[in-house]
């Protein structure tokens, strides 16, 4: 099956006062037709700058994509005129923003951006428009939803807004779906909601790539999934694999780091050391001023992101040796 996007080499850097920042350096993966690919690694490593960059939002200045290729179906995103751009956005890619008061207009009311961001894309009036929006509403959870329509985004809770965006994001039925950490304001009940909602469309063949830090909803939702580590890729694989056998240490830490039942005054497992700053990245492996099994090697050289075993790559010499390391998977 040839894949929906493929992201190649994609390198994105900004321009700050104290020098140039690296935030995404040669990431490449594919998104294939109807997959869930979820996408992990601590606040600051290069996740929503990815995503950003798949629909060219980076803001420029100080931001630029430096290198790379974005292909939807086979056209690159980046050589798009910007008028034709406007045309895959919201209608063949939809994102879920992270922080939903500056996504959505605070001078227009909700049923208003709902009908617009339709008839822009679909050939339905008004009053279509207001009926499907006011039902996908309902679909997120929203209570009242006829009379949230007629609120302003500031009258609203965050997880409110919250699931407008999301409603807005599934109504359009896109090609591929960017959800960044699209149910972190939202509570457990709702949470379970939007993610079936995510697979219900996925039955259309409708793709999504998931952003988040909760590793349980990676496991139930996701069918691969890509770890990132200042800036790069440093796994990738089916999720099952990927949890049960990781090759990076740095996945590995995170999996031993998700909470379980513990022994009173028994203390939760962490990554020893400090993210390095991505203005001054180390020579060879990011990760090897944490990594407990680091080499010389590992401090010289940059290991690339290679093939391990069959749908498995990972981005460290000595990966070969954890393969049959198992790690408890969640609950």
């Amino acid at each position: 099956m040839q894949p929906l996007l493929q992201v190649q080499d994609l390198r994105v850097t900004f321009n700050t006062e104290e020098g140039r920042l690296t935030a995404a350096d040669s990431v490449s993966f594919d998104i294939h037709p109807g997959e869930v690919l979820g996408m992990v690694g601590e606040s600051g490593c290069g996740k929503s700058v990815t995503a950003l960059s798949i629909l060219r939002l980076i803001p420029s200045p100080p931001g630029q994509i430096a290198n790379g290729r974005i292909l939807l179906q086979g056209t690159d995103l980046l050589e798009l005129p910007v008028r034709e751009l406007r045309d895959v956005r919201g209608d063949k890619i939809s994102m879920i923003f992270q922080e939903p008061m500056t996504a959505l207009s605070p001078l227009h009311r909700v049923g208003k951006q709902l009908v617009e961001a339709q008839q822009l894309h679909r050939d339905v009036d008004r009053k279509q428009a207001w009926q499907i929006g006011e039902e996908w509403l309902h679909k997120v959870g929203i209570p009242e939803a006829g009379e949230r329509m007629f609120a302003y985004p500031f009258e609203l809770s965050g997880g409110m807004r919250q699931r407008v965006m999301i409603a807005m994001a599934l109504m359009l039925e896109p090609q591929l779906i960017i959800a960044d950490e699209p149910t972190t304001a939202l509570d457990v009940t709702i949470q379970a909601q939007i993610l079936d909602l995510m697979l219900e469309m996925k039955k259309d063949d409708t793709s999504v790539l998931l952003i988040t830090h909760d590793m349980g909803v990676v496991w139930d939702v996701c069918d691969r999934v890509v770890v990132m580590y200042a800036s790069r890729i440093v796994e990738e694989g089916p999720v099952k694999d990927v949890f049960n056998t990781p090759f990076h240490p740095y996945t590995q830490g995170l999996l031993k780091s998700m909470p379980v039942l513990a022994k009173d005054g028994e203390r939760l497992p962490s990554i020893e050391g400090q993210v390095p700053s991505l203005l001054h990245l180390p020579s060879g492996c990011n990760f090897a001023g944490r990594c407990p099994h680091a080499t010389d090697r590992c401090h010289q050289e940059e290991p690339p992101l290679s093939s391990v075993a069959d749908g498995r790559k990972a981005a460290c010499f000595y990966a070969e040796r954890w393969l049959s390391t198992t790690v408890n998977q969640p609950a």
